[in-house]
């Protein structure tokens, strides 16, 4: 094999263990020149003469190991800065704090026991990326070992650097197995690889081959000028436009929805409207699509239409209260003006409420407060729920300011069983004395919390929402602040399909608009391939009836998405008639209003249709319930197919909104009921819509318009 056009040069530190010694000649018998260079020596050298340099380290990082790095770390930042390559490989990367390239080392080091091939899977947004040039998916680099030298981020991430592909375990996906890292520092690049490239006793085959043809990759890349410029930690508006635009062709990635520019995201949080802009604030995962490591992105928007990227806004601190994730909460603007997050910080097995302000009029700049902790323990009546993973389930912020006082419910599990929602005051946002609990239930649900709480004055009447894992409930009736306590006069469900999570802002002219968290109904290993996972839902807007009931409407603001109107009609229909609607593209907008001849009569639309109607969902009115038929939604196996169904008064008229977004379909049902789900046609073409009565006779008046990206007007 062709030998690589680079000089690299061999970092070690003591002595060369066997596996270090193998990976040396391997890397003299491939390369233009391969030089042994010792860690302890590093401060006297001139590195000008490598391309890179690599340090390959199978043994743990120990004191005098760290400390000859540390010695040596301005000599190798100054290296990479004007330009230099470098390669950590193995437990090599458990160094990167004395290196000085990032502060957060990896939280998982030592050896492990796999019976099984071990190897990678590149991230989506990454897989044009020169590292993985040859492989066409997920590649094998090692068969099953004993010993497995390992270096990685499991529960953490790095504070600087970008993962660019996780682990596999025989035909598993780890995605929290965060593995192959890189940081960009000045001119220069650093690629780290924590596991899985071994040398030593490696058997021939296919292992070997794919392992060298992956570390020729790596050498070749850092030893060059072509490095890419794509990161997933994006800050200028050109990184995140180009991370955005990297999964612009997937065409069941949603168009007018709010989405990160990749990877994850669930919870909306602090949403406010400030200095003329809302801002909506999102639990995000930078490591990849898959839930973890979370920090706070960001987005804006002067209308609601057209969002515009924000860097992330809060990220972990190694060493706060808020290491393993900056968790869900709100946002509102202090007594002196001053914007306000508060969100639940997690470390080991506590979650508590935490504080930060903004320092800067775009939102994008926040300090966290250095007394967080803000409230330093759980209320000991009632008993909270503790489990395996947190010593009690307390987490997640609304705050809202009335009668000189600060209110703050947070949401909490009953050791006993069932959820409650927690009631808080306070003068300041940083001093809380707790009142007591306000609502409780579920309680023949054990291990239940109720997450996500919020209370909303909507004028006659007070609105209380939650989340318990499976759905989103609300209550409406009269909230007292002094027992406390909520009086319930109705409740019900807020979405009957995959919303979750909600928060809310009171717009300039006094409307509440929400927003959820759109769930994936896919496997993970699919939310990996796509390079992204979630979405928000677009803004209802929430009132109370004169029936003392919910109206959920889509907010008026979404109107203005509207592109064209290409059907305005009404007919009547027999049962077997069948018509095609001018509709492609799947990012459109439905309105329907239906009278049918008797309560027999079926009407059914067909959206997400393939030519030959391979592949349709059909949203189908029968008797008292709208249903979702996905059975025939695609010809990938893999996404959830049920039936979903939504309830509707039982009567002869039904009014339906419905909004169509890549993978995305909701419907708002009298402005009442609403059902949000997710649909993935395996087929590009699967854009068809049509209407047609199954049974009876009946009367459609129907409009429809395409509707506008959010991201690239």
């Amino acid at each position: 094999m062709e030998s690589l056009p680079v000089r690299v040069g061999c970092l070690y530190a003591g002595d060369r263990t066997d596996e270090q010694i193998a990976a040396h000649e391997w890397c003299r018998a491939h390369t233009q020149a391969a030089t042994p260079l010792s860690m302890e020596t590093i401060v006297d050298q001139d590195l000008s003469a490598y391309d890179l340099l690599w340090w390959h380290r199978d043994e743990p990082v120990e004191a005098s190991v760290a400390s000859a790095a540390s010695a040596g770390a301005d000599t190798l930042r100054s290296y990479i800065e004007n330009g230099g390559g470098m390669l950590l490989s193995l437990q090599a990367l458990a160094a990167v704090t004395s290196v000085g390239i990032d502060p957060i080392e990896p939280d998982v080091t030592g050896y492990e026991q796999i019976d099984h091939p071990t190897g990678f899977a590149p991230k989506a947004v990454h897989s044009e990326h020169p590292i993985f040039e040859g492989f066409i998916d997920w590649f094998y680099t090692l068969p099953d070992r004993e010993h497995h030298p390992v270096a990685r981020y499991e529960s953490i991430v790095p504070a600087h650097g970008q993962i660019l592909g996780s682990a596999i375990h025989a035909s598993d996906l780890l995605p929290g197995h965060k593995e192959i890292i890189s940081w960009s520092i000045g001119d220069g690049s650093v690629y780290g690889v924590g596991a899985r490239i071994e040398f030593a006793d490696v058997t021939a085959g296919g292992y070997r081959i794919e392992r060298d043809q992956f570390v020729r990759n790596l050498l070749t890349t850092l030893g060059g000028e072509r490095r890419p410029a794509l990161t997933d930690r994006p800050v200028t508006e050109t990184e995140l436009t180009r991370l955005r635009s990297a999964l612009e062709n997937d065409h069941q990635r949603p168009s007018y929805h709010l989405t990160p520019p990749a990877n994850w995201i669930n919870d909306p949080n602090g949403i406010i409207h400030y200095n003329g802009e809302y801002h909506v604030f999102y639990q995000y995962n930078p490591a990849g699509p898959f839930h973890g490591t979370i920090h706070w992105g960001h987005a804006r928007s002067e209308d609601l239409c057209t969002w515009t990227d924000e860097p992330v806004a809060l990220s972990p601190d190694p060493d706060g209260p808020d290491r393993d994730g900056c968790w869900s909460g709100c946002a509102v603007i202090d007594t002196d003006g001053t914007p306000t997050i508060i969100y639940t910080g997690g470390r080991g097995s506590e979650q508590l409420p935490c504080l930060a302000t903004a320092t800067d009029e775009t939102l994008n700049s926040w300090e966290k407060d250095p007394e967080n902790p803000i409230i330093s323990s759980v209320p000991t009546e009632p008993e909270i729920l503790g489990t395996a993973d947190w010593s009690a389930e307390f987490r997640d912020h609304n705050v809202w300011r009335e009668d000189g006082w600060w209110y703050h419910l947070i949401g909490a599990g009953l050791q006993d069983g069932g959820g409650v929602v927690l009631l808080y005051r306070g003068e300041t946002l940083s001093e809380w004395e707790y009142v007591g609990p306000l609502l409780s239930g579920d309680y023949e649900v054990p291990h239940t919390v109720w997450e996500c709480p919020e209370y909303l004055d909507l004028g006659e009447k007070d609105l209380l929402h939650i989340s318990n894992y499976r759905d989103v409930r609300y209550v409406v009736g009269e909230i007292d602040l002094t027992a406390p306590a909520f009086t319930v006069e109705n409740e019900g469900l807020l979405d009957y399909g995959s919303f979750y999570a909600p928060q809310s802002t009171t717009t300039p002219d006094e409307r509440v608009l929400m927003w959820g968290w759109i769930k994936e109904n896919r496997p993970v290993e699919a939310q990996w391939n796509a390079g992204w996972s979630g979405a928000l839902s677009i803004p209802r807007e929430l009132s109370i009836g004169s029936d003392g009931d919910l109206i959920q409407r889509p907010a008026r603001e979404i109107a203005d998405l509207r592109e064209e109107l290409l059907v305005a009609r009404t007919d009547t229909l027999e049962a077997g008639d069948r018509q095609q609607l001018p509709l492609t593209g799947n990012a459109y907008e439905i309105g329907l209003t239906l009278s049918r001849s008797d309560s027999e009569s079926v009407f059914e639309l067909g959206c997400f249709e393939s030519p030959a109607l391979s592949e349709q969902t059909r949203i189908r009115w029968r008797d008292d319930d709208v249903v979702v038929d996905r059975s025939n939604a695609t010809h990938d196996p893999a996404p959830e197919t049920d039936a979903v169904r939504l309830p509707v008064d039982q009567n002869d008229e039904l009014s339906l909104r419905i909004f169509i977004d890549g993978s995305i379909l909701t419907v708002f049902a009298n402005d009442r009921q609403c059902l949000t789900t997710r649909v993935y046609p395996t087929r590009s073409d699967a854009d068809g819509v049509s209407v047609a009565v199954r049974e009876g006779t009946m009367s459609i008046e129907a409009s429809a318009w395409t509707l506008a990206s959010s991201y690239d007007r």
